[in-house]
């Protein structure tokens, strides 16, 4: 049975504090973050009240119609446009700065994300502990040719009324993020998935945990015998299996989880 906390109250300093003591003793710690985490730096949960996909038709937007129809091609960049004018001003919260801290402390073994935002970057996790599940929206790339482009750059010509970027070479750009009917990357799943089976600890953070293939890599860290911590303000259909459910801002509970972690191995080395 998962242990429950609600608030920052006496129930939740105790989870909190088990939380803390699991992740000091952890070898092999892996996190999951998803949109959870981002609507703390401004950043809507497109799926949300209020979101995004509220003003688009979510069929227009299928990766195939993109490869197919221009008038879907104009709609995903207008869709990406207004995304995009969000998530360039955005800045880490707590919630990411904790995480990169339990990096520093060298206590993080893998941080998977479902978001594309770059903002874990931008708390200064390394890339090489870093798997971007469903791509970054930092970079477009060319589907004919594979040449990069900084984001910044095809927003400026989309910002001057080009509707529909394109490659020098004819290609079509699209940004480097996995659209739908888009299948995620095969290694990244891969690497996604043995990260988690190898992990000790596995912190969800801010995920629905409703969305495949993401969805599944708490279940495989405790089928190999990991402890699953899962923080969420909502319940998640995966609640059942952890070992410890906390549900409240990411922001407001993971610093506090970090500051009793780092307190802990200061403890350890004295």
């Amino acid at each position: 049975m998962a242990e429950r906390a609600v608030s920052i109250g006496a129930t939740s300093e105790q989870a909190i504090a088990s939380a803390a003591d699991i992740i000091s003793q952890a070898q092999r710690l892996v996190i999951l973050t998803g949109a959870g985490i981002s609507t703390e730096s401004g950043i809507p949960d497109f799926r949300g009240e209020g979101g995004l996909w509220g003003t688009f038709n979510q069929s227009d937007l299928l990766f195939h119609k993109f490869l197919t129809d221009e008038s879907s091609r104009e709609k995903f960049w207008e869709f990406s446009k207004k995304i995009w004018r969000t998530i360039a001003v955005a800045q880490p919260n707590a919630g990411h700065h904790a995480i990169a801290e339990l990096s520093h402390l060298g206590k993080l073994d893998c941080l998977i994300t479902q978001n594309v935002d770059g903002l874990h970057q931008k708390s200064g996790i390394p890339e090489e502990k870093l798997i971007e599940l469903h791509g970054t929206a930092r970079i477009v790339s060319c589907l004919s040719c594979d040449k990069r482009y900084p984001r910044e750059e095809i927003q400026l010509r989309l910002e001057s009324g080009e509707k529909v970027p394109r490659c020098p070479c004819g290609g079509l750009l699209k940004s480097l993020t996995v659209s739908f009917g888009q299948p995620v990357p095969k290694l990244k799943v891969q690497q996604a998935e043995m990260k988690s089976a190898q992990s000790d600890v596995f912190l969800v953070a801010g995920s629905s945990l409703s969305v495949y293939p993401a969805a599944r890599f708490p279940l495989l860290a405790k089928e190999s015998g990991a402890r699953v911590i899962i923080i969420n303000l909502t319940p998640t259909p995966h609640d059942c299996h952890a070992d410890m459910v906390i549900n409240e801002k990411i922001g407001k509970v993971l610093p506090i989880i970090v500051a009793q972690v780092r307190a802990s191995l200061s403890c350890a080395k004295a």
